[in-house]
């Protein structure tokens, strides 16, 4: 005798929420609100003429729309001085900075060699250490880098700490590649070339993003180093702006006419100076998360 299977339809189980997951959604969220609105806020000020801004310090949209903040910053031609600068470091810096980074930490991350700990040892030790502000400055005044826009790329390009998360990244990778690629007949630079960075794609694209931009928001060296108005780098600009920007709104309003003010030019040029990270970003989003990953595996 036959028996006859029946199927039962299981309806899909549905996860259940908890207190907890609620808690935790709701402060997530809270802190989403806490960090965008200001951001928000910035660009709805930038757009607003000086009488709806008095009227409406805080508002979710502009009560009168006007461009003449942006206006303002395009005729004074100084924030496009300092992106010019800033796209001509932030390029070379960002090229000269990953492959100085991944170099070293793909020779860091091969079979010992002759003085290898220690070497990895005296790069550890400038993550503590660093040699001070004066005699940093004095050494590039030594080699004529006072003024150069080249003193920003070699001052920010190298960090310690992008060398042993991609040197982590570099060690996963199975040796029984290495291994396979040298018996067909491959050397180093060939194995380094076509086997591992291609592997590696998602932990470079984050770390170059990384790189870029700390070039990109680079100020601290840019004021020490850089005394020329038209060397200057886009956050130094941003610092002139929002230092200067009261008295030249005023001067301008009142001689020229125009509908800008203080506080629009700020915000103007801060969204200005955020605009091209935060097009690029969602670009990068999903190499972001599978290069983060690779920092929680030990080193």
């Amino acid at each position: 005798m036959i028996q006859k299977q029946t199927h039962v339809y299981r309806r899909p189980h549905k996860r259940r929420y908890t207190y907890s997951d609620i808690l935790i959604t709701a402060v997530l969220t809270l802190l989403v609100l806490l960090i965008f609105f200001p951001f928000y806020n910035a660009i709805v000020i930038s757009l607003e003429t000086s009488r709806a801004y008095a009227l409406y310090p805080v508002s979710f949209l502009p009560m009168e729309w006007s461009l003449k903040n942006y206006s303002y910053l395009l005729q004074n031609g100084q924030i496009l001085v300092g992106y010019r600068n800033t796209i001509f470091i932030t390029a070379i810096g960002t090229a000269y900075g990953m492959i100085v980074s991944v170099m070293t930490a793909y020779a860091f991350s091969r079979p010992a060699f002759p003085g290898k700990r220690l070497l990895f040892s005296l790069m550890m030790f400038t993550m503590l250490f660093s040699g001070g502000m004066v005699p940093t400055y004095l050494q590039l005044k030594a080699l004529g880098l006072v003024n150069s826009r080249f003193s920003i790329i070699l001052l920010v390009g190298v960090s310690t700490y992008n060398i042993i998360i991609i040197k982590s990244g570099f060690e996963q990778t199975p040796a029984s590649l290495s291994e396979a690629a040298k018996i067909d007949g491959a050397n180093e630079l060939v194995i380094f070339a076509r086997i591992m960075l291609p592997l590696q794609s998602a932990l470079l694209a984050t770390f170059t993003l990384f790189t870029a931009v700390t070039y990109w928001n680079e100020w601290f060296w840019s004021m020490l180093m850089i005394n020329s108005a038209h060397k200057m780098t886009l956050q130094t600009v941003l610092r002139s702006i929002v230092a200067e920007a009261s008295a030249d709104a005023d001067i301008a309003s009142g001689e020229a006419g125009l509908d800008a003010f203080s506080q629009g030019i700020k915000m103007a040029a801060v969204t200005m100076t955020l605009a091209p990270i935060m097009c690029l970003y969602p670009f990068l989003q999903k190499y972001f998360v599978k290069g983060v990953m690779v920092g929680s595996v030990k080193m």
